[in-house]
């Protein structure tokens, strides 16, 4: 909604392929009541990203203060710029689902003296509304992945809102972004994150009925937050999918073909193994989590080739 704005129209797919956004994380510790699976960069490095792959100007505001929070929008607004909010998702009115997930972004452009008028997700509404009370609940919240009162606006220098995008995704843009994305992926630092955290996951994934004295709660929300929860399901599989594909329109590559081929694989493979996960929480049955197992295994040999693929494109332009 923000590059909206500035006369950036891009799909959604390409945004999140420009911004690297691909990962993988298992996440679990003492704290969690269930482990976590996490399919993308966290949330504000994906900005950033998309900033810097952009050329944008990123203004980012941040403060322990929640006076000072709400000024720094406010002036925005005032000055007829639409904001990116940074927030916990729990505290918000619209939200039917109450999870806490301080990672949470959406982007709000006005307010009176009772509600600020926020955009959503399209599975959240959309265009929605919030009682000021609980939009700074939400920006004050503290724990995994919050902020503190982040706010943010960006500006294409020398693009007006009539301006179009004409030359905004010249191979140099392209190309860079995917083989970064790559890069990490098969590096991780630990063995949670990357191919090396689906191996994992792999394995662990396994003993998921004994983590839990609820499994039909357990479970099935850790299917719900794999495949509906995150935009484009399939842990963001769909999204990478169709941002290569529309990669695939503007480059001639081998390499992009292959990476294309099998992320269109993967992806289908990780709404099966969300399908699973649902079906050992209903049944109590532990062999589903051993065929989720056994996909996951697949899955972190095929994301891998992806990679190890599309990590050659830039060797292989003139």
């Amino acid at each position: 909604m923000l590059l909206r704005q500035q006369g950036i129209d891009l799909s959604e797919p390409m945004l999140f392929g420009l911004g690297s956004g691909l990962s993988f994380v298992y996440w679990d510790s003492k704290s969690m009541g269930f482990p976590f699976l996490g399919g993308r960069v966290r949330p504000f490095e994906l900005t950033r990203n998309l900033a810097a792959a952009l050329a944008l100007d990123l203004d980012v505001r941040e403060t322990s203060s929640p006076r000072k929070g709400w000024a720094n929008v406010v002036d925005a607004i005032d000055g007829g710029r639409p904001v990116g909010l940074q927030l916990d998702s729990y505290h918000l009115d619209y939200f039917g689902t109450k999870v806490h997930f301080g990672g949470h972004v959406v982007a709000m452009y006005g307010y009176d003296d009772e509600v600020a008028l926020l955009v959503d997700t399209d599975q959240q509404g959309g265009a929605v509304s919030t009682s000021r009370g609980s939009l700074a609940e939400a920006r004050a919240a503290r724990g995994p992945m919050t902020a503190r009162h982040r706010s943010f606006t960006v500006t294409a220098p020398g693009r007006s809102a009539e301006g179009g995008i004409a030359g905004l995704l010249p191979e140099g843009r392209i190309v860079p972004a995917i083989t970064t994305c790559a890069h990490a992926f098969l590096n991780p630092p630990i063995a949670n994150l990357g191919h090396r955290g689906i191996e994992k996951t792999g394995k662990l994934v396994r003993t998921w009925l004994r983590r839990t004295d609820d499994p039909q709660r357990d479970l099935a929300q850790a299917a719900l937050l794999m495949e509906k929860a995150g935009t484009g399901g399939a842990l963001f599989r769909n999204l990478y999918r169709d941002f290569l594909a529309e990669c695939a329109e503007l480059l001639d590559s081998e390499h992009l073909r292959t990476g294309l081929g099998l992320y269109t694989e993967a992806a289908q493979l990780w709404t099966a193994v969300a399908e699973l996960i649902a079906e050992a929480g209903e049944t109590g049955d532990e062999r589903h989590l051993v065929r989720a197992g056994d996909a996951l295994g697949d899955l972190s040999r095929i994301e891998r080739e992806a990679m190890e693929a599309l990590s050659r494109l830039a060797d292989a332009r003139p």
